[in-house]
């Protein structure tokens, strides 16, 4: 259904192969579930190479999608995007917000605090800080 290709948004994207209906599940956040502690100085190495690996599963728990992670964490951010995240008994799943065409990227807002200092590049002349 989906498969990982270079991006226009950024590095590497996910693209469909397949149309996706609207609220579908599309693939799962994997990687080593990690204390908050431990994810904030993993995710110090992973902004100064330009990468956002790290989410916030629950208030203690991270998953780093930098070890062990799947396509999922190939999935760029975007302001304005086609998919959302649904947590679900302790899943990070990433869900189709509409019908997502055959060949489309697939995006999904980050919802970061900005201390990254990583510029968004979802589009020309953004201004959304990462």
């Amino acid at each position: 259904m989906i498969e990982k290709r270079r991006s226009r948004i950024q590095g590497w994207g996910v693209y469909a192969t397949q149309t996706i209906p609207k609220n579908k599940r599309i693939t799962y956040y994997a990687g080593e579930k990690i204390s908050n502690q431990e994810s904030l100085k993993r995710e110090q190495r992973y902004i100064l190479r330009g990468h956002i690996w790290c989410f916030k599963l629950t208030n203690r728990t991270v998953i780093d999608a930098g070890v062990g992670g799947n396509i999922a964490r190939f999935i760029n951010h975007a302001c304005k995007p086609n998919c959302y995240v649904d947590i679900k008994d302790g899943v990070i799943w990433i869900r189709a917000a509409k019908t997502i065409r055959k060949g489309t990227e697939l995006a999904y807002n980050y919802n970061t605090d900005g201390e990254g200092q990583i510029k968004c590049r979802c589009r020309p002349g953004c201004r959304t800080i990462l």
